[in-house]
């Protein structure tokens, strides 16, 4: 294994022994870890961009197969600079839009107790996002609201 590989593997290691503590954490094929908070899918990648800059890429899946709606654009736009953990963003495709919440951040070095910390202000953040979506346009009008898979 080279060193690269390692330091991103090791990284994930911790990655998931923090995780654990809150979620049932799969790791993929791809070596991502994934997981589940209050029903947003969550997916976790190490990269190593130069010696000594490890970094851990999280995205939440706020929703998926929106409407291409508006109202949700700009409800979405008003909310993107409000987040101090992560990027809110709208990935158009045929089906409608989805919605999700990324966070990068160096994570060379530590350890389970600030990683759990930092990750879970990120997670919090994308269900918060989510109630607030369904609350605001009704669950029955977002329609990713449901299994994502």
């Amino acid at each position: 294994m080279s060193s690269e590989a390692a330091g991103t593997a090791d990284l994930l290691t911790v990655a998931k022994r923090a995780l654990e503590n809150y979620y049932e954490v799969r790791v993929d094929d791809d070596g991502a870890l994934t997981f589940l908070h209050s029903g947003t899918p969550c997916a976790l990648q190490a990269m190593r961009l130069a010696e000594g800059l490890t970094v851990l890429s999280l995205t939440c899946v706020v929703a998926w197969d929106l409407p291409r709606d508006d109202a949700i654009a700009r409800w979405v736009a008003e909310r993107a600079g409000q987040g101090m953990f992560g990027t809110l963003g709208v990935v158009r495709n045929e089906g409608g839009m989805d919605l999700t919440l990324r966070y990068a951040f160096p994570a060379d070095g530590m350890t389970e107790e600030p990683l759990a910390t930092l990750l879970m202000l990120v997670v919090s953040g994308g269900s918060q996002l989510r109630g607030e979506l369904a609350e605001t346009f009704g669950s029955e009008a977002v329609t990713g609201f449901g299994d994502p898979g």
